[in-house]
């Protein structure tokens, strides 16, 4: 039996303010894996990433009947997971910082030890797989809205108007992000940044 067609964003968005039966479950269907995509580009551990994922759509049901369609359902959704990731980024820092402090005083931290990145988005080829872990702790040093457009165009291919539709940013101020970010990168990581981005 063939899959169910997806549906455009206004049918989609209709369904679900019309609380029609299997209309959440066709939302995470359509785009479950997007964000979870996106997450991946953000944050280094699947785990975490597919928390973040369960986290997006926890709060785009919650927050449904604020939406007012200003901008595609699709876009609001990337916006949330953006916001997500990068919350769970600055409470990662706070954490760190807050053990290095502790540290310095001699006491005991109880900060847990984390694994390195396993950067498996599914976009990556396996024998390209080490120089995307370079590239991910890069991408991941770099201001948090640069952060944020390089993953929605390179790895999720949004145009820049969605991008700046989702991060409420002018078409421009994406494409500075973008040239800043691809700037960085190139100077840190030079021939790696070459052979996994194109352009």
């Amino acid at each position: 039996m063939p899959p169910p067609t997806p549906l455009s964003d206004e049918d989609l968005l209709a369904a679900l303010r019309a609380g029609q039966a299997g209309a959440f479950e066709q939302l995470v269907k359509q785009y479950g894996a997007r964000v979870l995509n996106t997450c991946l580009g953000l944050v280094p551990q699947r785990a975490d990433a597919e928390d973040l994922t369960q986290e997006v759509f926890v709060e785009v049901y919650t927050q449904l009947a604020s939406f007012r369609g200003e901008a595609k359902l699709s876009t609001w959704v990337y916006r949330i997971a953006v916001n997500k990731c990068l919350e769970w980024q600055r409470h990662r820092k706070r954490q760190k910082r807050f053990a290095f402090i502790t540290s310095l005083f001699g006491a005991d931290s109880n900060e847990p030890t984390h694994d390195p990145p396993d950067y498996e988005h599914p976009g990556v080829l396996a024998e390209r797989r080490e120089q995307a872990a370079l590239l991910l702790q890069a991408v991941a040093r770099l201001p948090e809205r640069q952060q944020a457009a390089f993953t929605l165009f390179h790895l999720e291919g949004l145009p820049h108007s969605e991008i700046a539709a989702a991060l409420e940013l002018s078409t421009g101020a994406v494409e500075s992000l973008l040239h800043r970010a691809k700037g960085t990168l190139r100077q840190q990581l030079g021939a790696y940044y070459r052979d996994f981005v194109a352009g």
